[in-house]
This record gives C-alpha cells, structure tokens and sequence, in this order.
C-alpha cells in the first residue's frame, strides 16, 4: 500500500483549485442565508454551549420547528469564519474548496487499500472533478458533507489498522475509529455509517471471507462442529465493540433530538404522506433517480422537492422499469463481488459498501427526509461510484486494444466533468443566478418559482417578484406560502385588498383541526404565519383591531407554543393600550423561550407602557445579558438612566450610547443623547461635539439644535446660539422654546428689541395663551419705555395666569416707575432696572416637560427633547 506522494497532493490540489476557484466569488445563497446570515450562533455574543443545544440553523433543540439536524461542530467552524473574517463569504467559501483538497486527499489513500496507483489517481481525479459536488462545496452549508467525510475516512483507515501482523486484535486503532466516527457524526449524521463499512471491510476483506465461506462457517458453529474457530472469534468480538459503539451513537442522537423526527409537509417531500403503494413505489424509483445523477450529471438542480419528480402511483408506471434495472444491476455487482475473493471482487464490495450505506439515511426507505433528492447528500456514495469507475477503467485499460481508448474515454471524462464543474459554479453566484439555472431544468416545482421571487424582493423589485409568485401559485395551487409570498407582495406594492385576499386564500388551504389529533405534525409551523401576516394587515386598520387580535388567538389555539403569536399579539395589545394583557403575552413567550433577547426588550417596553422604569430596567438588562450588543436595549436602558436623574447611572448610560453608536453610526440619536449626558455633567466641550455631530447626520435635528444654542447661552457665548437658533426656526419655524431662547438673546445681549419683539409676538399668533411669551414681550416694551403698553401687557398676562407671582411683581415695579414719573413731572422713564431683563431670561429657559418627535423627555432650563430611534 503506497503512501501518497507531495505530487499526487500538489496535483489534486491544483485540480480542485482550478475547478472551484471561481467559487470564491459566489455569495451566501438558499441554506446559506439560514444557516450563516440568520444563524446567531455564529456571533461571538452567544455562548458557545448553544451550539451543543441547537440544531444547525441555530434552533433550540427542543422546539418543534427545529429541523433536527445536529452538527455542532460543523456551526463551529462557520464560527471561527465570522472570527476571522464575519459574513465575507469568500472566507467562508476558500475554507470549502480547501477542505475538499482535503477529503480529495484521504480518499487517495482509501483507493489505494483496494486499487493500484493509477486506477486510485484515477478515482481521486474524477471524486474532485465530479459536477454533483458542486452544492456540497460551493453551498457553504455542504461543509457538513465535507467535514463529515474528512472524519468517516479517517475512521476507516484508523480501522485498516486494527490487524497485526500476527493476526491480533489491535484495539487502539478501533478505539481512534469509535472516537472519529463521533466526532463524523457531530459534522454529520451520516458520519455513523462508517460503522458499517468497517464491518464489511472486516468480514469480506480482512478476514477475507466470501458469501459461500461465510454461510459455511456460520453453519458449522451453529451446528457445533470443531468448535467456533479462532478467526471468526476474533470478528465477532471486532464486530460487537463497532456494534455496541453504534448503538451507544445512534442513542445520544435519539436523546437529543428528544425522541421527536421534524415536522415535514408535502410540499418537502410529496412521497412520504402518499399513501401504499405510491410511497414505497416512488422512494424505490428515487434510488436509479440518484444513480443517474451520478453517471449523467448535465441537468443538476438546487432543488427537487414539490412536484420536481411526479410520483409512481402506478405499478404500471413505466418508471418502474429504472427501478427494477437498478436493483438488478445492483445485485449482481453484490452477488459477483460476494461470490469470489480476488482483488477486483474485494474493491467491488468495498466501492458498493461507500454507495450503498451512507446513502440510507437520506434515501428515504427506513424514514422521511425533507427532501426529495439532494446532490449534496451524494458526496460520500459518488466515492464508491468513483472506485467502481477507477475499478473498471483499470480492467478495460489491461487489454492491450483497449488500453489508448480507455485512456482518451477517462481523459475526456475529466475534462468534461471539471468545465461542467467550473460552469456550475456561476449558477451558485446569487440567489437570482441559481434558481433560474434551477428552473431551466425544472419548471414543475413551486419552490423554485418562490425563491427566484425571495431573490427578486431581495432586490425591490415587488412588480418582477410578484410574477414569479403568481406563477408558483400556478404550478402548485394549494402551496400555502406561494400565496402568503402574493399576499407580502401586494402588502409591499400597497395593495392591501389584493393582499388581504391572498392571505385568505392561504388561510383557507390549511388543515382542519381533527379533534384528539395533534395540529402541529400535520401542517409545517411557519405556514403558521399565514395568521400572523394576516393579522399584522389588518391592524393597521384602527377598526379591525379585534379582528386582528382574534387570528393571533386563532393561531395560538392550534399551536399553544407558537412564540410569534404571542410576541405580536403583545405588540397589539399595547397598541390597543391594554398593557396588562400584552405584558401576559410576553411572559407566556418567555416561558417558551427565556433565551430571547427580543422578547425581554419587548416587556421593558410595556413596563415603561405601565409607568415601572425599575422593572424596564431589569428586563433591559436581562436583554443585554443575552445579547450585549442588542441595539434598542442599548439605546433605551440608557436612556431611562439618563432620565432617572440619578449621578450614579450616568457612566453605564454613556457607555451604552458609545455601544450604540458604534452599531449605529448613522443615528443621530445616540450621539445627542451623548450629548445630553455630557451636559448633565457640565462637561461643555464633549456635549457641543456630541450636538454637532448630531446635527451633521441629520439636518434640522430639532432637540440637538436647541440645546446647543441653549449650551452656547448657558456657557457665555450667546450670540454664537443665534446662528443655530436660526438653522432651528428655518426647519421649525413654530419651535416656541427657540423663539423664547432667541427673543431673549436679542433683546438682553444685541439690544435688538425690535427683532425679540418679532419673536414673542410670534409665539402669540401661534398660542395666544403662552403666559412666557407674553410676559416676554411685556419686558421687551418696557425696554423700547412704553409703560402703558407695558403696564396693560403684564395686566393680561396676570389674568392668564393669576399664579404667577413673578408677573404681580413686575406689573408693581412698572406701576410704581409710571408713578414716579408721574410725580416729576418727567416723560417717559429711561431705561428701567435690569432685574426684569434678567427675569425674562430665567422665565426663557423655564419648564421642564415631555417633548415631541416620539421621544420621551422635554425641553426646558436644563434639558431640551429626549429623542428614541425610529422602531
């Protein structure tokens, strides 16, 4: 057995390169986006104990939505791509291709167990050329497959190792092989399967036994002759430890997907809810289905569910005959290779053994999938598949007329699976280029004419996408979510009536409720959705909000665990101001999911609904600590300490704005309320910097405006307040607070009592009962020394606010200045005392109160409009 060489390496590297590298180019395209983009395991904030607790997609294992497949450590390595690099998906597809070299390699040195070193290059060459790879290596979720299959070949060649040289059991390599097949099966559940391909190594080629010896030896033990010989002493007990391991596995695995399969419909795969014999006909007609892809991969497609492959129904369906044919050339391929025990017969086995057993998980036979077909799930059998071609080109190529011919047939093959390899790779570019290859060769699946639909509203184009749905609707009539795809469509172009009946119509398709039956195994959960956007709708609707309601309701009832219904049945009960209920709703969907960041932000929000700022508080936190880096936690945690007033919790809230603006760059919000605590804190120069900044994202940003004028006015530097007063009433010509600030500024430091008479008399034509600013205009006439004027001006402010003892005072002091002056005879008084002016300015800043623009705060002496982000 000859060790493979740096050349060999160097060329199945260079071919793989040269095969994929335009794959490097390719996006995160159909699994990808749930697995990658939507996966929150793979961020650095999730503990990393949720990848041993969720399934691939980052679902909780325990929910019923979750798809069960359990592979830790393949999420794990897409963790270590978001480490180094994010979501740049060349990173993530470099990784990929590198890892094929890899398994390219190894298998390498399998074939050469069972081959001669030509026939085994062969075999590599074309396992790396193979175009049905393509979705295991250029789909970056295929890194399943491929890591799967870098541990299930080291497990096998661990095994190898298990005989000594005396013919000993040597148990160290099987305890490796028992380890590396856990650590397959944790990349991928097929990863198990090796188990089996080990035991038909050990019986047909290590112990070299043939069917008839085989039937033999166990007739002779059973009938007690001569005792139980030595060697087969030896395989039994090999046998029992790979056995026991297996089922040591295969129990784990049941254990933590609870003993509960995932809910499939008949829209993943028609077969498996088809009534005997259309189910056993069609699963049976899949298998030459896979075979063919194999021989004859010119029409590959990302997806074969739905009505991609009609279903046998017939026994005189003439698709049986495939079926038949390959179950015959399957036998006698087994039965030659069992009957006889030269190397050809062993490497035959062995090949049938890497077709047959990896592929039963996926194939459907024992349990449904949710699949149809699936070219990724091919990767391991195409290994077998390649041997058996290898094999037979090694036969052909001995005779000496066929020789050159063989070799221009195996030339020609390589090459043509590479530039179908290379080609394939552009269909994987974008969402966009790899269903409308797909539909190329399959017009029949509703799936396909959705996601060119998804890839279209991806881009805006609601007008495209909303053909391609249509025409889903079409292919499949009673496909649920071709219909909610109309319906989102129609909500996205605002034709609400056409969305609504669409939605209807989806509506109208699900199952009926069968009583004593359970709901959620007959129907997928996220057709579930169809109540939840019809609901959504309609509420928008102010006089339909009970209807809304009632589909939430409609929705739980039939799945008491769906978290959606509930999260946005908490949302409408808030909007319908019934806080008690909607704060209900949620903690009934933390008891669903107490891991969900969103949903304790959610119930922070209706405790502040509830006037309980502590309470938001704590379950802000409680969303931080799940997620450190959530941004509306973030910005509203901090701005309820800000509000608080208290000193102790202002450092915490800046540091949870400089957090927020460093996820949320463009926000103005963030950076005024920065400055907003800078001024709390009288540190002047980060608060300008913080306002200009502000102002800088967004033009005519009202509160940051005001309160750095009021910064300017607060900090001696009044007449630079006035050109940002002017920016402030050129965007907001009605803002009573700056017309006050700038009056003020005029009339006590330009001594421009004309243009603060403008102001005031401004804010009087728009609120005639503002008792500030017309006290403010009553000093601006004592100012220019009209005393009449101002004596009746300070009347009417009094009999507008009677309370106001300030303004008794000052109608005192202009009453008692008139009757000085009466007294000497004078005219009108020169300027009076500067206790009014300086009156006036404490009343400009005056007031304290909840400002507009959906924030929570007001503007005032100290304190201008507190402003939210936009949720």
């Amino acid at each position: 057995m000859a060790a493979v060489t740096w050349k060999e390496i160097f060329l199945l590297a260079s071919v793989v390169l040269g095969c994929y590298w335009n794959s490097l180019s390719c996006g995160f395209v159909f699994d990808d986006v749930s697995a990658i983009l939507d996966n929150k395991d793979l961020r650095p904030s999730t503990p990393l104990r949720n990848l041993f607790l969720n399934d691939f997609w980052g679902t909780p294992m325990s929910e019923e939505r979750s798809h069960k497949s359990y592979r830790p450590l393949t999420v794990l390595t897409f963790r270590l791509n978001y480490l180094f690099s994010e979501l740049s998906a060349p990173s993530y597809h470099l990784l990929n291709v590198l890892l094929h070299v890899v398994v390219c390699v190894i298998f390498l040195r399998v074939c050469r167990l069972f081959l001669d070193k030509t026939s085994s290059r062969v075999a590599a060459l074309l396992f790396a050329v193979h175009p049905i790879h393509t979705e295991a290596v250029t789909g970056v979720v295929g890194r399943a497959e491929l890591l799967s299959s870098i541990f299930l070949l080291l497990a096998f060649l661990s095994y190898t190792r298990s005989k000594g040289s005396d013919h000993s059991i040597v148990w160290s390599p099987i305890a490796l092989t028992v380890v590396l097949v856990a650590i397959a099966t944790l990349c991928k559940e097929q990863g198990v399967t090796v188990i089996g391909i080990c035991c038909v190594y050990e019986v047909f080629v290590a112990q070299g036994f043939t069917l008839p010896a085989l039937m033999d030896t166990v007739l002779q033990v059973l009938r007690g002759k001569d005792g139980v010989p030595y060697v087969v002493l030896q395989t039994l007990l090999k046998l029992i430890a790979l056995i026991i391991s297996t089922l040591l596995l295969v129990i784990v695995r049941v254990q933590v997907i609870q003993s509960q399969l995932p809910v499939f419909t008949r829209f993943d795969n028609p077969a498996a809810v088809s009534p005997t014999p259309a189910r056993q006909l069609t699963f049976n007609y899949l298998l030459p289905v896979n075979a063919w892809l194999l021989l004859n991969p010119s029409e590959l497609c990302c997806d074969w569910t739905m009505g991609t492959i009609p279903l046998v129904e017939s026994l005189l369906d003439v698709r049986n005959l495939a079926t038949l044919a390959f179950y015959c050339l399957l036998g006698l391929l087994a039965l030659h290779s069992l009957r006889y025990s030269d190397h050809s017969a062993k490497t035959v086995i062995m090949a049938l053994s890497l077709i047959v057993l990896p592929f039963i998980p996926a194939s459907n036979l024992f349990f449904p999938v949710g699949f149809v077909v699936a070219e990724r799930v091919l990767y391991v059998p195409s290994m077998g598949f390649c041997m058996l071609v290898a094999n037979g080109f090694r036969i052909v190529s001995q005779s000496g007329n066929l020789k050159k011919i063989s070799w221009l047939c195996m030339a020609l093959l390589l090459t043509t699976h590479a530039v179908k390899t290379f080609n394939r790779n552009w269909d994987w570019e974008s969402e966009y280029t790899l269903f409308t290859s797909a539909l190329k060769v399959n017009k029949n699946n509703a799936k396909l004419w959705n996601n060119v639909g998804h890839a279209l509203e991806n881009q805006n184009n609601y007008v495209r996408a909303l053909k391609y749905f249509l025409q889903a609707t079409s292919v499949q009539p009673d496909d649920i979510g071709a219909h909610m795809n109309v319906g989102r469509t129609y909500k996205n172009l605002n034709r609400t009536k056409e969305a609504e009946e669409a939605y209807l119509i989806a509506k109208s398709l699900m199952p009926q409720i069968i009583p004593g039956k359970k709901y959620a195994t007959r129907v997928a959960p996220n057709h579930l959705n169809v109540y939840i956007n019809l609901a959504n709708l309609i509420r928008a609707n102010e006089s339909r909000l009970e209807e809304a309601d009632q589909l939430y309701r409609q929705a739980i009832s039939m799945r008491p665990d769906f978290k959606q219904a509930y999260i946005s049945r908490g949302e409408l009960l808030l909007k319908m101001n019934k806080p008690v209920e909607a704060r209900d709703a949620y903690l009934r969907a933390l008891e669903l999911d107490r891991t969900n960041a969103d949903l304790w932000y959610n119930l922070a929000i209706v405790n502040i609904e509830m006037k309980d700022p502590s309470e938001a508080l704590k379950h802000f936190n409680q969303a931080l600590d799940l997620n450190p880096r959530h941004k509306l936690a973030l910005f509203n945690s901090a701005l309820l300490m800000q509000e608080s007033g208290e000193p102790r919790l202002r450092p915490e809230a800046n540091r949870r704005f400089l957090i927020y603006v460093e996820e949320e760059p463009e926000d103005a919000n963030g950076y005024f309320n920065l400055g907003m605590l800078a001024m709390d804190e009288n540190e002047n120069e980060a608060a300008e910097r913080w306002m200009k900044k502000a102002i800088s994202l967004q033009r005519g940003f009202r509160s940051a405006l005001f309160n750095l004028a009021l910064l300017y006015s607060q900090s001696r530097r009044e007449l630079e307040a006035l050109p940002v007063l002017g920016e402030l009433l050129r965007h907001h010509p009605e803002h009573v607070k700056g017309l006050i600030l700038k009056g003020d500024i005029l009339m006590n430091h330009r001594k421009d009592t004309r243009g603060a008479r403008e102001c005031f008399q401004r804010i009087l034509r728009m609120d005639p009962g503002n008792v500030q600013g017309k006290h403010n205009l009553c000093v601006v006439y004592f100012e220019e020394r009209d005393l009449p004027r101002a004596e009746r001006c300070l009347e009417e402010a009094l009999a507008m606010a009677p309370q106001e003892e300030y303004i008794r005072r000052h109608l005192a002091i202009v009453r008692g200045k008139m009757a000085a002056m009466a007294a000497a005879g004078e005219p009108p008084a020169p300027k009076g005392d500067d206790r009014n002016p300086s009156e006036s300015r404490a009343r400009a800043r005056e007031g304290r109160g909840r400002g507009g623009g959906g924030g929570r705060g007001g503007e005032g002496s100290a304190r201008a409009e507190r402003c939210r982000p936009e949720e």
